[in-house]
């Protein structure tokens, strides 16, 4: 059986970015839903934009909007949302899914792009 190989360059490349975080543009409406550290369940909405490699985030849960910005660095979007909060940290999933947590790690979230 003859085995397949990449040249070294292009090998280093794909298993240092996944493919779906190649150019990733994470702009757009996403339907969140999360637990927060009591436990009680939320779900809302969260806007992201981009301009260059800043992003803001418009949270729209319940009665109340949060807003912060941040910046992507490989798969982790980190977002300063309140003056001396922890900032909430996402990872891009497969399928542009985003896996959040929140208020130290007590708090979760997942966002899936609306359609």
């Amino acid at each position: 059986m003859r085995a397949f190989t990449l040249p070294l360059g292009t090998a280093l490349f794909l298993a240092a970015t996944p493919l779906y975080a190649l150019g990733a543009d994470l702009s757009g409406n996403y339907l969140v839903e999360g637990r927060n550290a009591d436990g009680s369940p939320y779900s809302g909405q969260l806007v992201l934009a981009q301009e260059g490699e800043t992003i803001t985030a418009d949270w729209n849960v319940g009665n109340t909007r949060y807003s912060g910005y941040g910046a992507l660095e490989g798969r982790v979007l980190e977002i300063q949302w309140s003056p001396g909060q922890a900032p909430f940290v996402y990872v891009t999933m497969p399928g542009g899914v985003l896996h959040g947590t929140w208020d130290d790690g007590y708090a979760f979230e997942r966002a899936v792009r609306a359609q």
